[in-house]
């Protein structure tokens, strides 16, 4: 869903094969768009795109376009609604109108609005889950759509909670889904059950605390008494599994007195320190990494800025091995990647700039051992793991896109190993293991034999057993179970949940 046809072409581009696409334009364009549109449709079908038809073409005005988004909808019934960023970035800033300067025209960020609300509405009334991805005008299509999306999808969504039971946490149009297991170690769902909220925006950060509780975290746009849109951050709790989620409290935003600065607001990352606290971590106006802490009272702290580098909106954080939190982000103007740490809990943020971290866009995420991470190399997208003393250690996997999913003290012919899944060639799962502590002992990676919307999570069952999730390209969750007993690292056939 696109303002003009010009506007679909970054789109069409990072589409995999096997898609059928759907164009909805609010206005026709020039003659120039529409042939660029065509010849990018061809493109799409020697990639084995197909783009069905030609575009729709609604003629909507600023104000009147989220009806007739609708209706398209409920022709269309898509699973999947893609649009570019709700809220686009500026280019420079009016130091006399005290105020951003946005280069793109104003229809393409009020359709995209437009899109995101009505496909909220369309998921209500269907019934079924709708997924939403916007699209970052501007970057380059070639990085892939898990480096060009504005709210990316999360890297841990399947949670094992204190009864043992798995609960999974994906977001949709219409707010959270989640599915629940039954009985621990049983291949028994419930779900997707809709978790309301408010208008969230299409993205969400799962967090566990020490008592195995559910954190979410998300960004909202609500209208205030002012009657203007303002967008804040988000967070609940799902404190017991499958019983209703807590409400959702704000948790403001660093920008907050300036509402045309604070919906540029990045997505938050967020972590509990070895006290207790609850860490939240967001890209600010100012391209900086802002803060802000929960302390296990329950009592939030103010908006701390960390200084000395310029990021991305991509943020990962962690447990760091000396009890307190630690951030890391990609910077925005290299290929590199800047960490924040503190020494111990409530000590103060120390900037540590010369990393050795190169990743690709879209590819960070926190390991399972406190203080590392792990990213796909920006120079050969092969997997690879910063190990703390050491640096960086390569685990393969160079085919496929996005970050990584792990879970360590996975039985393995009696060996405690770590359990890694990732999307491999166009959004296949892949599955591979290590000795735990032990990457340099390499990876060996198999086609788990099916193909995820969104990045596999794996998690240890009430068994310990390793379990693999992923999103089906029908929309429905699938998770495969570690066989027991077996000779290595086999699994199950999949279950549909």
């Amino acid at each position: 869903m696109v303002a003009t046809p010009g506007d679909a072409l970054a789109l069409l581009a990072t589409e995999d094969h096997g898609s059928v696409v759907d164009i909805v334009c609010a206005q026709p364009g020039t003659a120039e768009e529409r042939a660029a549109l065509d010849r990018a449709a061809a493109d799409c079908g020697r990639r084995g795109v197909r783009v069905a038809s030609d575009p729709w073409v609604i003629d909507a005005e600023v104000g009147k376009i989220t009806a007739l988004v609708l209706d398209a909808l409920h022709e269309l019934c898509p699973l999947t609604v893609r649009t570019l960023d709700p809220d686009p970035a500026h280019v420079s800033f009016d130091a006399e109108a005290k105020r951003p300067v946005i280069a793109e025209p104003p229809l393409r960020g009020s359709v995209a609005r437009a899109a995101v609300a009505a496909a909220r509405r369309y998921q209500r009334e269907c019934g079924f889950p709708v997924f939403v991805n916007c699209h970052r005008a501007g970057t380059d299509p070639r990085l892939g759509a898990q480096a060009c999306t504005r709210y990316p999808l999360p890297g841990r969504w399947l949670v094992r909670g204190a009864d043992g039971r798995l609960t999974a946490y994906l977001p949709s149009a219409a707010g959270v889904l989640r599915w629940t297991e039954g009985a621990s170690g049983v291949d028994e769902w419930s779900g997707p059950e809709l978790l309301e909220g408010p208008d969230l925006l299409p993205g969400i950060t799962v967090v566990q605390d020490a008592n195995g509780y559910a954190h979410l975290l998300g960004l909202r746009r609500r209208k205030r008494a002012d009657g203007k849109e303002h967008v804040d951050l988000v967070h609940a709790t799902q404190y017991q599994t499958g019983r209703p989620m807590g409400p959702w409290h704000s948790v403001g935003n660093p920008n907050a007195n300036d509402r045309s600065k604070a919906r540029e607001v990045g997505f938050p990352a967020a972590v509990f320190d070895a006290a207790g606290n609850l860490h939240v971590f967001v890209r600010n106006f100012g391209h900086g990494v802002s803060t802000r802490r929960q302390a296990p009272d329950g009592r939030w702290s103010g908006w701390q800025h960390l200084r000395g580098a310029a990021v991305a909106d991509e943020l990962v954080a962690l447990p760091g091995r000396s009890g307190g939190a630690q951030v890391w982000a990609r910077a925005r103007d290299s290929a590199s990647a800047v960490r924040w740490h503190q020494d111990a809990p409530g000590g103060d943020w120390t900037l540590d700039p010369a990393t050795h971290v190169s990743p690709y866009p879209g590819t960070l995420s926190a390991a399972p051992e406190a203080g590392t991470i792990r990213y796909r190399y920006f120079g050969t997208n092969e997997v690879c793991v910063e190990v703390p003393g050491v640096g960086p250690v390569s685990l393969g996997g160079a085919d496929g896109a996005g970050p990584l999913a792990a879970v360590p003290g996975v039985e393995i012919q009696g060996w405690g190993c770590t359990v890694l899944a990732r999307s491999g060639h166009a959004g296949t799962c892949a599955v591979g293991a290590h000795e735990d502590g032990r990457p340099e002992s390499g990876v060996w990676w198999f086609d788990a034999g099916e193909t995820s919307l969104v990045p596999p999570a794996v998690a240890v069952d009430g068994s310990g057993r390793a379990v693999i999730a992923l999103l089906g390209t029908d929309g429905r969750l699938r998770v495969a179970r570690q066989e027991p007993g077996a000779g290595g690292l086999a699994f199950t056939q999949w279950v549909t949940a």
